[in-house]
């Protein structure tokens, strides 16, 4: 007990010093973390062989952080990065791998190690690269979409290399192997039992389980578990889920970052996303750090003091190779300037997934042991130069002016009974209004142009992503009377008010709907009053028609209010029969319901119409002549 103790000790120490200062020097926590592990570790040697059996644990926090990234991204979504995904990610894995097969063949290694050194370098770190996207704000520029694309697609890529790889040794060798890892993995002897076709139907069934428990099962039981109002037990739910599905796909040999990311894309759309994410984020955060320490303390400094030029020339080498062709794919994927220039440095090392990979070579009898250490050094030194690369960019992009720039957002210093999320043009309206009737607003925006040019003209505001619970709660959404939601975005806007609405039943939200459709989202996401952008605007467009067709403005405004409210009331009504899955016009419910109430509609204008008629030819009385 005292032993763990003082271990936990010293990472948390070391933790609590190295990355505070390495943040505020501008080389980035991951870097910090970095240099922690090599103190406690090579430097003082403070922690020793433990480190190796805390690195397979904390290579958990890889994949909750690939759960997080899910539950950021709608399976629509998903699907349009398909091209980027498959194009991109694909080419990059295959051209990247066939170059350090040539540079190994080069160095006189056979074939089949060459290979299997192209595979394994092929990869880049997923927890380096995003952790550092996620801190410089830099995962939503299109260099930091091209760079997650091709980083899922080497997670998914991991699965037929673990295939593949055993192909590579000798005959004799991959017999002795198979026994091997027959005696020690507890579902393989399950697995060796059924035939080819077999395996893969337990594979696609271990996928589907995971896309049906998340999309049936894990709604039912979040809700069950949250009548019990204790945020304990929502944070244990949270980490059985991810547990859960990373054992089940260890038990059938796949990734289990990927089976984790898939449950997080099938929960992305669930009600409870927010929570997810709160519950789950410290532990990533925390995991992934230790992750990083483990690296650092795990470099062999014998080793690396024994063979410096080699190695480091090794290092630079794979890392410029990797970097030229980053470079000449973003070319031609059309990534342009910064964009280019993170895409080119961010991928350039090598990942953790290659330690995963090194060692099952090894077991596999592919690789020899002294070359299978040489490599996990190499794997090390480029994940610990990658902070250095991001430095460089940070440098580059100084220099390059482009559109879109990504901001931090700005501290808030007063709440406000108001808030409106979004000032373009529909919501500088609302803004002015409401602040010129004599109320106080919070105002907030993620275009530092636009809040800019409303400090101009007096008005204050602040920058940030409105939809980001952090900046909500800063901003005083738990105090707020009303929120007006103005935002661009359609999905955007959707995801705030479902949001808002958890987290306060009573307040009142206001917001602009791009269209019909985006009303009924709105309408079920749980705002109060919903306003189609144009459709004010179209009614008074349409009672100045009837204003000059011959009807008089007191008639033109009579029938622009009956058809306002009976509207909004058959907008209402609709909702209940649309269905977002299927199209409108694949939705006989929806259609005849809509035809019935158009007709009502109509004959409702044309009896407004006619009393206006009757009440205009009705003699006025004697007190209205006077």
């Amino acid at each position: 007990m005292e032993s763990f103790l003082f271990q936990a000790s010293l990472y948390l120490i070391a933790v609590v010093l190295a990355v505070p200062i390495a943040s505020r020097l501008g080389l980035g926590s991951v870097l910090g973390y970095l240099i922690a592990g090599i103190v406690i570790g090579p430097v003082f040697g403070f922690v020793g062989s433990e480190t190796k059996d805390l690195q397979h644990f904390a290579e958990f926090g890889v994949v909750m952080m690939l759960f997080l990234i899910g539950l950021e991204l709608e399976p629509r979504a998903l699907w349009g990065m398909r091209d980027r995904l498959l194009g991109l990610g694909g080419l990059q894995i295959v051209v990247t791998a066939l170059v350090v097969t040539l540079g190994a063949l080069a160095l006189g290694q056979s074939w089949r190690i060459a290979l299997t050194l192209g595979i394994i370098l092929s990869l880049s770190s997923t927890a380096i690269v995003l952790q550092t996207l996620s801190e410089k704000n830099l995962m939503s520029t299109a260099g930091g979409r091209s760079t997650f694309s091709v980083l899922l697609m080497q997670d998914i890529a991991v699965i037929p290399m673990l295939a593949f790889l055993p192909l590579l040794a000798l005959p004799g060798a991959r017999a002795l192997a198979k026994a091997q890892a027959a005696e020690s993995h507890a579902a393989l002897p399950f697995l060796q039992q059924l035939p080819a076709w077999g395996v893969t139907l337990v594979t696609l069934g271990a996928v589907a389980a995971t896309v049906l428990a998340g999309h049936y099962l894990v709604r039912p039981l979040y809700t069950f578990v949250h009548r019990a109002r204790l945020r304990e037990v929502n944070t244990a739910l949270a980490l059985m889920i991810v547990v859960t599905i990373a054992t089940l796909m260890l038990m059938v040999g796949l990734s289990p970052a990927l089976g984790a990311f898939l449950a997080g894309v099938v929960l992305a759309n669930s009600e409870f996303r927010h929570e997810l994410e709160s519950d789950i984020a410290p532990f990533k955060g925390l995991l992934l750090g230790l992750f990083f320490i483990t690296v650092g303390a795990g470099i062999d400094v014998d080793m690396l003091f024994a063979q410096p030029v080699t190695l480091f020339g090794l290092t630079l080498a794979l890392m410029i190779a990797k970097g030229g062709v980053l470079y000449v794919l973003g070319k031609l994927f059309k990534l342009k300037g910064r964009n280019q220039w993170l895409f080119t440095l961010g991928l350039a090392q090598a990942g953790e997934f290659g330690f995963v990979l090194t060692a099952f070579t090894v077991k596999q009898r592919i690789l020899p042991e002294a070359l299978a250490q040489q490599l996990l050094l190499v794997i090390a030194l480029s994940m610990f130069l990658t902070p250095l690369f991001f430095i460089l960019h940070d440098i580059l992009a100084k220099r390059m002016k482009e559109e879109g720039e990504a901001h931090e957002a700005d501290e808030i210093d007063e709440q406000q009974p108001i808030i409106i999320a979004g000032v373009g043009r529909f919501g500088q309206v609302v803004n002015r209004m409401v602040t010129m009737s004599g109320f106080r607003t919070t105002v907030l925006d993620h275009d530092l142009k636009v809040i800019q040019l409303l400090r101009q003209f007096g008005f204050k505001g602040y920058v940030g992503d409105p939809t980001r619970p952090e900046l909500l709660r800063a901003a005083g959404l738990g105090q707020a009377r009303v929120l007006v939601v103005c935002l661009d975005d359609r999905a955007a806007s959707t995801r705030l008010v479902s949001y808002a609405r958890r987290q306060r039943e009573d307040l009142h939200i206001i917001a602009r709907a791009r269209d019909r459709e985006h009303v009924f989202e709105l309408y079920r996401a749980g705002a109060d009053d919903i306003v189609r952008e144009y459709f004010d605007g179209s009614l008074r467009v349409a009672r100045y028609v009837l204003e000059n067709a011959g009807l008089s403005e007191y008639e033109a405004r009579e029938l622009e209010k009956t058809f306002y409210k009976l509207d909004r009331a058959a907008v209402r009504d609709l909702a209940d029969l649309w269905n977002p899955d299927v199209p409108t016009e694949k939705n006989p419910a929806y259609i005849a319901r809509a035809r019935e109430l158009n007709r009502e509609l109509e004959a409702a204008l044309l009896n407004r119409y006619s009393q206006t008629q009757e009440e205009k030819a009705e003699p006025r009385t004697d007190a209205a002549a006077e």
